[in-house]
C-alpha cells in the first residue's frame, strides 16, 4: 500500500505541474513583443536587402506554399490588403517555403495575383521563425517588433486589417 500511495502522489504531482504549466502564458504567442529575426532577401526588383533595412515601415510577413490549401484560400485577402495598404507604407513579404521560382510564378499567374513573393527554397527563413504549420503570418511594427502572429488562414480582409491596426497604420 505504501508503494501505491507513492505512485498516486507522483501522478498527482505530475498532473499538477502539467496543469500549472499549461495555464500560464498560453493566450499569448511567445514571439509577440520580441524583435523580428533579421534575414536577407532579394526584392522583386532584384535588389539585395534585409528585414532590418525596412525599419521605419510596418511589415506583414506571410509564410505559405502553393500546395497548402489554407494558404491558397487566404491569398485573395492578402492580395486585397496588399493592393489597399501598400500606398500607406505597409511592406508585404509573402515568403514561399520550399518551392521553385517557376512553380510560384505559374501559381501567381494562374490565380491572377500580383503581390511580391520571396522564395525560401531551403526553408532557412522559416526555420528562423520556427514555422511549423502554414500559413503563418507575423505583423511587425516600424521598430522591428512583432506585434501579432496569426497561425492558420485569414478568413477575411477585415481580420488582417484588425491585426494591422496594432501597427499604427492609418487607412
Amino acid at each position: 500500500m505504501n508503494k501505491m500511495l507513492k505512485v498516486m502522489l507522483l501522478i498527482m504531482l505530475i498532473s499538477g505541474l502539467l496543469m500549472a504549466g499549461c495555464a500560464g502564458g498560453t493566450s499569448q504567442n511567445p514571439w509577440i513583443g520580441k524583435p523580428a529575426p533579421d534575414f536577407q532577401f532579394q526584392s522583386p526588383d532584384g535588389q539585395a536587402t534585409s528585414l532590418s533595412d525596412l525599419r521605419g515601415k510596418p511589415v506583414l510577413i506571410n509564410f505559405w506554399a502553393t500546395w497548402c490549401s489554407p494558404c491558397v484560400y487566404e491569398m485573395p485577402y492578402i492580395q486585397q490588403v496588399y493592393d489597399e495598404w501598400q500606398e500607406k507604407g505597409l511592406v508585404l513579404l509573402a515568403i514561399n517555403i520550399g518551392e521553385s521560382s517557376s512553380k510560384v510564378k505559374g501559381f501567381l499567374q494562374s490565380h491572377g495575383f500580383s503581390l511580391p513573393v520571396l522564395l525560401d527554397t531551403e526553408g532557412k527563413i522559416a526555420g528562423q521563425y520556427g514555422i511549423r504549420p502554414i500559413p503563418t503570418s507575423f505583423f511587425i511594427d516600424k521598430d522591428g517588433i512583432i506585434q501579432d502572429v496569426k497561425v492558420g488562414p485569414f478568413q477575411s480582409t477585415a481580420e488582417i486589417e484588425s491585426s494591422l491596426s496594432k501597427l499604427t497604420i492609418t487607412k
